[in-house]
């Protein structure tokens, strides 16, 4: 009994979780409906013009084709039914409406009436294609028929042969058979219902019924169809294959319209990006030619200050020493004194020419590049009376005035580090041109030292990767035990000639 009970309240616990599975079925089910409906549309939208025309206009054409088709087929089919319905109507009326009596007054036929239809409907074509001949009164009684077992016998009337004693003539295609012989036989018969009027009054007495044999009607009838059917499907595929290379070809135009203005738009994406980095790179030299010129002013006061300042003092101090002052001192310790102020103040001149000559530019605008190196190496040879050995290759390279002061400046600040920094040991000066890029290679002999740590207080090299970088150059270093050499490459067709 205690098992009983489990097993009924696990029955009534199912029971209870059934409709609730089948409600979470059901509402999961119907979440998927949308999502499926939106995949699909995705996956159409996903395809070319081109082909949802082929897809739509393809099903759209052979749906009206086949709609076309049957239209006219059956329009074919019932017109020749009915022309061959006017023939036989045509035949019955010249020929077999005369032998028969006044079908008002007679109930029968009599022999002669039915031996001259026998022999009548039995000869020609009509005899080698007539399957059976019924001649029907209006109640149903078959007056004569090619098969004798029928005549005299009452039949309900069908719907075409009520439709043939209102007046119309009625041609049908069927299989209806009348008896176990036109049964066995398995033809197709064109059945007609000729109704015979009254002369004098176009009153319906009698129908005449033909079922002709459509071996050779249906054989017509399908080669009419087949020719019907190839028209109609020549004319829809010419019509769609038409419209489909227009579509197509319009397809393609916008095909190629949308990849061009994807690469626009990717390419005005890049511009984009590029001027932002520019602006950023131009914010950031800007803020580091002002640091760099702080520097600069410091530097040149440094060396004002320990330079021709410190010779000036020493000058004040020797014109305020006690053997200027006092009158005892001898005329020869007095003239050592003064000769000695007179080569500090020299000093100190020197000095500050030295420091203008390095401030100072020359007039290189309309210098050709040839001349500007000439210029820097013989100016850093006054200056500091080192031998730099200066070669070039290559032809002469149309410049614009801030490449040449660029590059004016780069041989000047790269030939005073050397000097500073190596003692001017085995400096040199190389220019190249291709024809498109020049480069200027300033080397040294000295002991080098580690491109990657650039002090503040380099100020040479930053300034240097400042000025070149600025006007679209490249810079580069590099340094060894052996030397140092400081490179920069100028693109013209790039930065743009004067």
């Amino acid at each position: 009994m205690a098992s009983l009970s489990v097993v009924r309240r696990q029955i009534g616990r199912f029971s209870r979780i059934m409709p609730l599975a089948r409600r979470a079925a059901d509402q999961a089910v119907g979440d998927m409906a949308p999502y499926r409906a939106t995949r699909l549309i995705d996956r159409w939208n996903a395809l070319s013009l081109a082909t949802q025309f082929l897809l739509a206009g393809g099903l759209f054409s052979l749906s009206a084709m086949i709609v076309v088709g049957i239209s006219v087929t059956s329009q074919i089919e019932a017109a020749v039914t009915r022309n061959s319905a006017s023939a036989t109507a045509l035949y019955v009326d010249s020929v077999i409406a005369p032998l028969l009596p006044d079908m008002r007054r007679s109930e029968v036929l009599d022999e002669s009436v039915a031996h001259a239809l026998d022999e009548t409907l039995g000869q020609g074509a009509l005899g080698t294609r007539l399957e059976s001949f019924k001649l029907w009164r209006r109640d149903g009684t078959i007056l004569y028929s090619t098969n004798k077992n029928l005549v005299g016998k009452r039949f309900p009337l069908s719907d075409n042969l009520r439709a043939a004693f209102a007046g119309d003539i009625v041609a049908e295609l069927d299989r209806h058979y009348d008896n176990q012989a036109e049964r066995d036989s398995g033809l197709r018969l064109l059945e007609i219902f000729n109704p015979m009027l009254q002369p004098w009054s176009g009153e319906v007495v009698a129908v005449l019924q033909f079922d002709e044999i459509a071996t050779d009607f249906e054989k017509d009838l399908r080669q009419a169809l087949v020719r019907t059917w190839f028209d109609v499907a020549a004319v829809t595929a010419i019509f769609f294959l038409g419209l489909s290379a227009i579509v197509f070809r319009g397809s393609r135009t916008i095909r190629s319209q949308s990849h061009s203005l994807k690469r626009r738009i990717a390419e005005l994406s890049d511009l984009v990006a590029q001027n932002r980095m520019l602006r950023l790179r131009v914010q950031r030299a800007s803020q580091r030619a002002t640091a760099l010129n702080e520097r600069y002013l410091r530097r040149i006061g440094a060396d004002l200050h320990d330079g021709p300042a410190q010779l000036v003092a020493l000058a004040a101090l020797g014109i305020d020493s006690p053997v200027l002052a006092d009158s005892a001192t001898p005329a020869a310790a007095r003239a050592r004194e003064l000769q000695a102020v007179k080569a500090n103040l020299d000093d100190a001149m020197r000095e500050i020419r030295n420091v203008s000559k390095g401030l100072m530019l020359p007039h290189v605008e309309n210098a050709e590049l040839t001349e500007i190196l000439e210029l820097a190496v013989r100016a850093h040879e006054e200056r500091t009376g080192v031998k730099v050995m200066l070669s070039m290759t290559g032809g002469h390279a149309p410049l614009s005035p801030a490449a040449k002061i660029c590059i004016f400046r780069f041989i000047q600040e790269a030939l005073n580090n050397g000097f500073r920094h190596a003692g001017g040991a085995g400096q040199s000066v190389a220019k190249h041109f291709d024809g498109e890029r020049v480069s200027i290679d300033v080397s040294d002999t000295g002991p080098g030292f580690d491109p990657k740590i650039i002090h503040p207080e380099r100020l040479g090299l930053i300034g240097l990767r400042e000025r070149v970088e600025s006007i679209g150059g490249q810079f580069a270093v590099t340094s060894s035990q052996n030397g140092t050499v400081v490179k920069m490459v100028l693109n013209i067709v790039e930065i743009g000639q004067a």
